[in-house]
């Protein structure tokens, strides 16, 4: 059981290294009065113990809050000589280590839970929990304890994670590095120029394998700087750039595979609107009252009338069946995508769907097989460098422009693009670090520009 008289040692326990005096209850805040203690300091100048005591000074410090009110501590602390007549310092201030920092408004104690909130939020939002908490501070505060907040030593990787993201959309852009293998955060470049990140590699030694996305700029770079190192493309935009060439391809043969997808369906467990009409208008015309046609059909009242006063409900049925002929049953973009999704993830009648319509033309159906044929060199295997040849080959025989000219973009990167394909590497960590970076913008970039958007990137 903790006694009345130990409270205050227990409340206050990180103030151990000073001697409290008094702890005084203001309604709204708590004053806490204390001193240090009387022993010898060492010189910061000579390092010479000394407890000769020149004068005294306060500090004025914050503190951790209690029962949700905020804590101001008021510390004596001594000004003390140093005895060695060498010394370049006749006096100072001593430090209390663990408890004040030198030129800080806040306890080492609630420095550390401050710098853990304006880490993940910075600005008007931290400004308002830690209101909320009892630690008031201002937006403006809050951001400078942030860039105050130091960044983890730059260490080169073996693995380098490289891409760019948006400062401005279509306007700026920077550069994020990471190490591909923890996903550890290592630097952020303020644009995507190649002299910049050759410039960063060059004075950071010790990349082996660089992992990337398709841009000429980036490949140019670990050119100039590491010509022995080992660079490999980033997967998702190897597939990506090819759905892009097959969706073209597919809407281009749209004329030989829309009449294959033209499938009316009815719905046999429900009632179509020309059956309804129907029944309707027979049992009008036996006598029935429309109060009973809606009992006996199951319809409300207002559509059993809209029935039987508009003999135009027949027409407008049988005109929409025309148009409906006239059109594909579903839209490129659609048929791209069942061509471009897992197999195993289609149901029956979209298999059924996508065999019709690839086999409408002969470039359809080779475009099926490509497609999957392609998909199976995703997965990292030796072999798949050769793989890779016997694809290009057999999409160069047939007529497919936009597969053609995704061929010419592989060959330009041929080296990275088989390195992708045989190596475990990849570049998804700086992608995820990219999402990241984009939730950060939207809650707080604009204010301190480039320098605070990469000081929360590299903490994250």
């Amino acid at each position: 059981m903790i006694k009345d008289g130990d409270l205050v040692g227990v409340v206050f326990a990180g103030l151990s290294g000073l001697v409290i005096d008094d702890v005084a209850d203001e309604g709204e805040r708590i004053r806490v009065r204390a001193r240090s203690r009387e022993a010898p300091v060492r010189c910061p100048g000579c390092d010479v113990e000394t407890s000769c005591v020149h004068g005294w000074c306060e500090r004025t410090v914050a503190d951790l809050p209690v029962d949700g009110r905020p804590v101001l501590l008021e510390v004596r602390v001594r000004r003390l000589t140093c005895r060695n007549r060498q010394c370049p310092r006749r006096t100072f201030r001593e430090q209390i280590m663990g408890v004040l920092e030198r030129y800080q408004r806040r306890t080492a104690r609630l420095a550390a839970p401050v710098g853990a909130v304006v880490r993940e939020l910075a600005g008007r939002a931290d400004a308002r929990v830690l209101t909320l908490l009892g630690v008031p501070v201002s937006r403006h505060t809050a951001l400078r304890t942030l860039l105050r907040l130091p960044l983890p030593e730059v260490t080169p990787p073996r693995v380098l994670g490289v891409d760019d993201f948006a400062l401005r959309r279509s306007h700026s852009y920077a550069t994020v590095l990471i190490d591909a293998e923890t996903r550890r955060r290592v630097d952020v470049l303020p644009d995507r120029r190649s002299g910049t990140l050759a410039a960063w590699l060059r004075e950071h030694p010790g990349v082996e394998v660089v992992c990337r996305d398709g841009a000429a700029g980036y490949a140019d770079a670990v050119h100039q700087a590491l010509p022995g190192a080992l660079q490999v493309g980033d997967r998702w935009h190897i597939w990506h750039n090819f759905a892009q060439a097959a969706s073209k391809e597919v809407a281009v043969h749209s004329g030989c595979w829309a009449s294959a997808s033209r499938v009316r369906k009815l719905d046999g467990g429900k009632t179509t609107t020309l059956a309804r009409w129907h029944q309707v208008h027979d049992l009008l015309n036996a006598g029935v009252g429309l109060l009973e046609c809606a009992r006996r059909l199951d319809l409300a009242l207002n559509t059993v009338k809209r029935y039987a006063r508009i003999d135009a409900v027949l027409y407008r049925y049988i005109t929409q069946g025309r148009v409906e002929d006239d059109r594909p049953g579903l839209s490129p973009r659609r048929l791209a995508r069942l061509l471009l999704a897992r197999p195993g993830t289609l149901k029956p009648d979209q298999h059924e769907l996508l065999a019709k319509t690839t086999s409408a033309c002969p470039e359809m159906s080779a475009l099926a097989a490509l497609v999957r044929t392609f998909a199976h060199l995703l997965t990292p295997a030796a072999e798949n460098a050769d793989r890779l040849q016997e694809w290009i080959t057999a999409a160069q025989e047939v007529k497919l422009p936009h597969v053609h000219s995704f061929i010419r973009g592989l060959r330009l990167d041929h080296d990275a693009v088989c390195a992708a394909l045989t190596s475990e590497y990849h570049n998804g960590g700086t992608e995820g670090v990219n999402t990241k970076t984009k939730l950060i913008k939207r809650q707080m970039y604009g204010r301190a520009g480039f320098r605070l958007l990469r000081h929360r990137i590299l903490l994250g």
